[in-house]
């Protein structure tokens, strides 16, 4: 058998000697061992039984492990476009072409950036009441323009920025479109293809916050990051991001002393205190100074310094109270340097730069519950993990979302350095489509996991 037939196999649970090949592949690539420890309900059960068994899926999964090699001229090609934050024309433009080459011919970039492609599933004369299911990688990336991102080989891996983190996930999505096309598969519920922009540094996830403004009839979204193969995220990890800004007289460094306070001198009493602020390992809670910056010349008293400050937590509350704890230590340092010197001359303000929801979906709801499932399917457990991404936005508003890896080992996200391996990583994409098609239903196999919502009004 073929490889990717030795994939279908297994996946039906017809060869247990592929299994074991499958799991030993799936070891080798560090996604660990056994199978998830927690059960899914009958309904999923059953539905999965029926997916495996249906001969149409099968050649899908097929053409997944088929379409591997190819896919990474996609790779390639839309990693060595530019993509910095706010600059992510031009890999929009590339992204919206593959979309409509490979079968979306009405694919089109919305008022914010995104591109968006629906493909269609079963419609009723009666009007659409099918789900829809947002499918989506983020378009931007972490690096100003200007960076090289050239693609380069070096033994078993290609080196990139933002190769990984997100460009894996957006050929993944090609390639989901291109196997769904050319085997003709129809699925019962609606796929939207969303390439986003703004979810890295300070887009603020603002690609994805205009999706579910405009569009307010989707009910659930898969996204793909650079996740390990067990990994599921489930819960949205909130986050605050604050720029402040210390002013004062300034003067020179020899003739005011004395009688000037420094902004630098300030800021780093902030810092100080900051830094010394002990914060809850659960929720999982932190902080970071990212920035700092200040001063005009190394003999002068610094008029001004700033610095940015990015909190984050998985718990909306315990977010709030670090937040506070933090603003709070900015205030005592601004005292304590005014005191110093017996003046009260040195400011800060404070702007809010970010602010990231946060979420969850419950363990237990279909959309984890068909990821799980789709996991044991390949021999691997489940790892439920929090994170920071665009299904951020969705667990805010209650709709269901998880975020799943694209297939592949990867590291160095958000350096020069960053890096793909791509041996076996078509099971990645094997398994997130599996995810897929049991939450939308396949017809003539399966009904939709994943229920139909009353549209959200505005």
């Amino acid at each position: 058998m073929s490889c990717s037939a030795r994939g279908t196999a297994m996946l039906a649970g017809l060869a247990g000697l592929c299994l074991v090949g499958a799991m030993r592949m799936a070891q080798a690539q560090g996604a660990g061992l056994g199978s998830s420890p927690w059960p899914v309900s009958p309904r999923v059960e059953r539905t999965y039984v029926q997916l495996l068994a249906a001969p149409a899926v099968q050649a899908v999964l097929d053409a997944v492990a088929a379409d591997h090699a190819r896919s990474i001229e996609d790779l390639r090609r839309l990693t060595e476009i530019e993509a910095p934050p706010f600059g992510e024309q031009a890999r929009a433009a590339a992204f919206l072409a593959r979309l409509k080459a490979l079968g979306l011919p009405d694919a089109y970039i919305d008022a914010e950036g995104n591109v968006i492609g629906l493909r269609r599933g079963r419609s009723t004369a009666t009007g659409h009441e099918v789900p829809k299911l947002v499918v989506t990688a983020h378009l931007d990336t972490v690096f100003p323009a200007g960076t090289d991102v050239r693609v380069k080989a070096r033994g078993d891996r290609l080196y990139a920025p933002g190769i990984s983190d997100d460009v894996r996930g957006l050929s993944v999505l090609l390639s989901w479109l291109k196997v769904l096309e050319d085997q003709r598969l129809r699925t019962v519920g609606d796929l939207l293809f969303v390439g986003s922009v703004g979810e890295e540094e300070l887009g603020n996830l603002r690609g994805m916050r205009h999706l579910f403004e405009t569009q307010r009839d989707i009910d659930g979204l898969v996204g793909l990051e650079p996740a390990p193969d067990v990994h599921l995220i489930v819960a949205g990890t909130a986050s605050r991001r604050h720029e402040i800004v210390f002013e004062g007289p300034g003067g020179h460094s020899f003739g005011a002393f004395g009688r000037v306070p420094s902004a630098v001198h300030g800021m780093g009493r902030a810092i100080a205190r900051i830094a010394d602020i002990r914060t809850p390992a659960y929720p999982r809670t932190t902080f970071t100074v990212g920035t700092a910056s200040g001063g005009s010349a190394v003999n002068a008293i610094a008029a001004e310094a700033r610095m940015t400050v990015d909190i984050r937590s998985d718990d909306s509350a315990v977010l709030e109270q670090a937040e506070r704890r933090v603003l709070g230590a900015v205030k005592a340092a601004i005292a304590a340097e005014n005191r110093r010197w017996g003046v009260d001359t040195l400011t800060a303000s404070v702007r809010l730069i970010g602010d990231r929801p946060g979420g969850r979906t419950p363990s237990d709801a279909p959309m984890v519950e068909a990821a799980v499932r789709a996991n044991t399917a390949y021999g691997l457990r489940s790892v439920l993990q929090a994170s920071s991404t665009d299904a951020n936005v969705p667990m805010s508003l209650g709709i269901p979302a998880v975020v799943l890896g694209g297939g592949g080992r990867t590291g160095g996200f958000h350096t020069t350095g960053e890096w793909i391996e791509l041996d076996g990583a078509w099971l990645g994409a094997q398994r997130s489509l599996l995810t897929v098609l049991a939450l939308v239903g396949v017809e003539g196999a399966s009904e939709p996991l994943l229920s139909r919502r009353a549209p959200r009004s505005p």
